[in-house]
């Protein structure tokens, strides 16, 4: 993918990512956005390198791979530069206060609308160049 095509999908689903944490928590944080466009680069990785894989699979593995950077994310915003963006420890299933069972399955849930619709933009955003690439010639 070109970097002007990464970079736009980057944004979207940082910007996608925060209008959630919006919606769902009245707020949000910078590095929430730089970790939905992280996100949503993910679940377009394993749409289109697990494409053989049944939705429920390629869901279970996005829900694993967006905890997992929540996770790093959390560890280092929250635990180490001590900005208390989110703290789940009022969740009996949480690890250290950063991730737990409930977020994550609600990731599984959301990757299943969020791998066609990085895949239509990223369809959508190659047809643009060609078209723009034919009419430059």
């Amino acid at each position: 993918m070109r970097r002007k095509g990464w970079l736009s999908l980057f944004l979207l689903g940082g910007t996608l990512y925060v209008l959630l944490e919006k919606l769902w928590r009245g707020y949000s944080h910078w590095s929430m956005f730089l970790l939905g466009g992280c996100c949503f680069h993910l679940m377009g990785a394993v749409d289109t390198r697990c494409r053989r894989k049944r939705l429920w699979q390629r869901c279970l593995l996005c829900a694993l791979l967006i905890t997992a950077a929540e996770f790093l994310c959390g560890c280092v915003v929250n635990l180490h530069l001590k900005l208390k963006v989110w703290d789940y420890r009022r969740f009996r299933t949480n690890l250290l206060g950063q991730v737990c069972l409930p977020y994550t399955l609600l990731w599984g849930a959301l990757s299943a609308v969020g791998m066609p619709l990085y895949r239509a933009l990223q369809t959508a955003a190659t047809h643009v160049r060609k078209r723009a690439g034919v009419a430059l010639r």
